[in-house]
This record gives C-alpha cells, sequence and structure tokens, in this order.
C-alpha cells in the first residue's frame, strides 16, 4: 500500500519546486520532506525527484505525483456526500493548462463560477497545451483543434480570433504605400515567444500561395495585455485577439493591416476522465463561458 504522507511531501515538492517551499506548504521542516520522499524513493527502488533549482519530477515521480493529486481531489469531495467529515477542508488545487490570450479574455468569467476552487494555472500555448495532459501533470487543459487526449474526455469551445493590428501612425511609417511582402519583411512585428506561430500563420495568408514569407524583425513580449499596449504605442503590429482589440479597432486607435485576413484557432477544453464533482462543475462553467465569449466553431467544409 502506498504511503500518502509520503506521497504528499513529494508532490509539494514537484509543485513548489523545492524542498523549503514544500517544508513552508506542509508545515513541516526541510528535514522532514527530504526524509519522507527519500523513504518514498527507498520504497520505489527508484529516484522521483531530480534535485536541482528547480526541483523537478521523474517520469516514476511524476506519475506519483499526478495519483496523489487525483486522490487528494477526490477526498476533498467527500464532505458534501458524508456529513460526518469536516467540511471545512482547504480545497485541493486544480491544476490546469491555459493559453494566456484565453486566460486574458474570457477564462477568468469560467473560474468564477465553481465555489470553492482553488486554481494552480499553467500557461502555455494552445498547440503545446495538451502535452501537459500528455504527461499528467495537468487535470485539463484548454487546447487547440486536434486529436483527444488519451484518458480524456474533449468538448469543441469555440474559436478565438484574431486580428493583425497596429496603430495608424505605425501604418503610416511603415506600410506608406500599402501592405505587400516587402514592407512586412521590414516593420517589427511582436511576438508571443518561441512558441508563438500565429505572425508567421498570418504572413503565410498575407502573401498568398507562393509567395516568400517575410521575416520581419520582432519583439519579444509575453503578455496579452502588453501585446494590445505595444501596438497601441507604435512599437509593432501584432495578431491581437478580436476580444481585446475590438474596442480599439472600433475607436481607430488600432487598424487592421489587411482587412478580411483574420486568423481563427479553434479551441477545445480537454478533461481527465477522473470521476471528480469539482472537475465536473469546472467543464459546465468553461463551456458556458466560452459560449458567451467565443466565436461559434463551424466544422471545415460546412456552408
Amino acid at each position: 500500500m502506498l504511503d500518502y504522507a509520503l506521497l504528499e511531501a513529494l508532490a509539494a515538492v514537484i509543485r513548489t519546486g523545492g524542498f523549503d517551499r514544500a517544508a513552508r506548504h506542509l508545515n513541516l521542516t526541510p528535514s522532514a520532506i527530504s526524509q519522507r520522499v527519500k523513504l518514498l524513493e527507498e520504497r520505489m527502488g527508484t529516484a522521483l525527484v531530480v534535485r536541482g533549482q528547480p526541483c523537478t519530477a521523474t517520469r516514476a515521480g511524476l506519475r506519483l505525483c499526478q495519483h496523489a493529486e487525483q486522490v487528494a481531489l477526490l477526498e476533498s469531495e467527500l464532505p458534501g456526500a458524508l456529513p460526518g467529515l469536516d467540511p471545512s477542508a482547504v480545497p485541493v488545487p486544480l491544476r490546469i493548462a491555459v493559453n494566456a490570450d484565453s486566460l486574458a479574455t474570457w477564462f477568468i468569467t469560467a473560474m468564477a463560477a465553481p465555489p470553492h476552487c482553488l486554481f494552480d494555472l499553467v500557461l502555455d500555448d494552445q498547440d503545446h497545451s495538451a502535452d501537459w495532459l500528455r504527461r499528467g501533470e495537468v487535470v485539463a487543459a484548454v487546447t487547440a483543434g486536434g486529436g483527444t487526449v488519451p484518458g480524456c474526455d474533449s468538448h469543441p469551445l469555440g474559436v478565438l480570433r484574431y486580428v493583425a493590428t497596429a496603430s495608424p501612425d505605425f501604418i503610416d511609417r511603415h506600410f506608406p504605400a500599402g501592405v505587400d511582402a516587402a514592407s512586412l519583411s521590414r516593420a517589427p512585428c511582436l511576438t508571443f515567444n518561441a512558441k508563438d506561430g500565429l505572425q508567421a500563420a498570418w504572413l503565410r495568408r498575407a502573401v498568398g500561395e507562393g509567395g516568400a514569407v517575410p521575416t520581419p524583425p520582432t519583439h519579444w513580449l509575453p503578455s496579452s495585455q502588453a501585446f494590445v499596449d505595444a501596438a497601441l504605442a507604435g512599437i509593432g503590429w501584432g495578431m491581437n485577439p478580436l476580444l481585446l482589440a475590438a474596442p480599439h479597432l472600433a475607436a481607430g486607435r488600432l487598424v487592421a493591416l489587411l482587412p478580411g485576413t483574420e486568423l481563427d484557432v479553434p479551441l477545445v477544453w480537454q478533461r481527465s476522465r477522473l470521476a471528480s464533482a469539482t472537475l465536473a462543475d469546472l467543464t459546465r462553467a468553461v463551456r458556458r463561458a466560452a459560449g458567451d465569449h467565443l466565436l461559434p466553431f463551424v466544422p471545415s467544409g460546412s456552408g
């Protein structure tokens, strides 16, 4: 049988990134945390933690951490069904992967709906967030369209629309004769991080089939709101979510580089099939919030 006090220590080290932080989280001494993890490693016959700054999990450690967190989540829901248990226990955080633009536009609404929920959010590009599910590091994720992760249920959410935008002054300075491949190769753009492929995807659409895709100079700017602010300040052009850019476009503070070339990113909610009432409540809230904010998903080939 597994010793859940040892598993709790392991999960705390992995999730907080260190023995000292895990000790503070569990109100124990670092020595006690270290002893518990070492004992668990001895019982499992393998290393579970890669010691470093931060500490990370081995494959076996990650699997045990996932198990411990699933058990803790299910146990946190028992007081609602068994009146003899203390209902004042602190709820277990739900670890979820979500892309920054969803967090900045609609996901907070979903987080506010289920009562008594704690969240541990992992920010990653929607094209990569499913990897967190595959590794068992989160219980749910907002992902791009694509295949369902094994062991998960998949719920299409809708489309997050992006518009290539810049300030009127930026347009005047960098595109005086219009937006074309030559001017796009010189005008600075905004890129969220190395995983952000939206600008490149839009550039391919802008130049058309067979055209050489420009590679403009770029500002690296890992913030959804800063993306909008940088475009407003005339620092560069970037792919901004329409949900954030719409009021600025309506007021003329931002301008679409090429109207009619919007990019639509279909989003999907994937969640573990763990029989958790909390996770089911959150799923309903996510689907409701997405329905209120995202554009409807239209399957390819539909009229």
